[in-house]
């Protein structure tokens, strides 16, 4: 019977510690806090339009291949999106803290419409509390995929207000769903966090 109990009370410890060390370890990672950081290499049908201000600003012969490009029923934009990630400052963590991130899954959405998913690929290890890590999330799409009915102009103006020039990532938010490594194997968060250039988020 004693040999009972003291099997039961060890079970009962490694249930609960391993429990606790789990809720411990989603506390921590949903401390982090997203954001989109800036766009580069905008790339549009394979001409370089990430120093480009206005399409009237587009040459000749790049203006022809991107013209020949939306002819042919479709306009290939290629370009990294910079993820932020912060571990802020608040209780529970310490500035010697850190989280490590086996993968975050994404859904890319511009101008409220779904487009692409992926996934980026770790470890990546967010830093210290107050510290932020950039992560690059490469980004490639046929623009005439999702957005049928706009010609030329339309078009290379979304390109260039995303990756131009003066161009943001305002028309552009990510749905993240990261996976986290813990002393117990990978955790992956419970639900999607919407990410915005506004703002850092949590949720």
């Amino acid at each position: 019977m004693k040999k009972f109990v003291l099997i039961f009370v060890v079970l009962s410890t490694i249930i609960y510690g391993g429990c606790a060390g789990i809720s411990d370890a989603i506390s921590n990672a949903q401390r982090l806090q997203w954001k989109l950081g800036t766009v580069s290499g905008m790339n549009l049908s394979g001409v370089d339009v990430s120093r480009v201000s206005s399409l009237s600003s587009i040459n000749a012969l790049d203006l022809v291949k991107l013209t020949s490009a939306v002819g042919s029923g479709k306009l290939p934009a290629s370009f990294t999106l910079n993820l932020l990630a912060k571990n802020p400052d608040g209780e529970g963590g310490s500035k010697n803290s850190s989280d490590v991130i086996k993968s975050v899954a994404w859904r890319l959405l511009i101008d409220n419409a779904e487009t692409i998913t992926g996934n980026v690929s770790g470890p990546i290890t967010i830093p210290g509390v107050g510290q932020t890590a950039t992560i690059p999330v490469g980004i490639s799409l046929d623009l005439m995929q999702f957005f049928k009915n706009e010609g030329l102009t339309n078009l290379v103006g979304l390109a260039l207000g995303i990756g131009g020039k003066s161009g943001s990532p305002a028309r552009l938010s990510l749905k993240i769903q990261p996976t986290i490594d813990t002393f117990l194997g990978a955790i992956t968060y419970p639900g999607e966090i919407t990410v915005i250039d506004k703002e850092f988020r949590s949720k």
